[in-house]
């Protein structure tokens, strides 16, 4: 995994630099791969936080039977992550939209 993004960034960020000086921002084609661009994203950073790095703090089965584990001290930095997390995807969102 590692190695795959060690190969795919700098070369997202060469294609990227090689595209802007040939499309125009203002055209449909252009906002509607933008939009689909930025809603993988979104959906790529929502299930890593969810699913691979959330999930295993909370499918112990310890943790799932008791109410004192499941909200305790060892888990209050997970739900402090989450939380800011989820206020972070908010505020960009605000920021799209604006």
């Amino acid at each position: 995994m590692a190695l795959c993004f060690t190969i795919t960034t700098p070369l997202g960020v060469a294609i990227g630099i090689g595209l802007t000086n040939v499309y125009d921002e203002t055209s449909p084609i252009t906002l509607i791969g933008q939009g689909l661009l930025n809603s993988i994203a979104a959906g790529i950073l929502i299930y890593m936080a969810l699913v691979d790095l959330l999930a295993p703090d909370f499918m112990d089965p310890k943790i799932q039977t008791s109410t004192k584990l499941f909200f305790g001290p060892s888990n209050l930095a997970s739900w402090c992550c989450f939380y800011d997390y989820l206020s972070y995807l908010g505020l960009i969102f605000l920021f799209q939209i604006y």
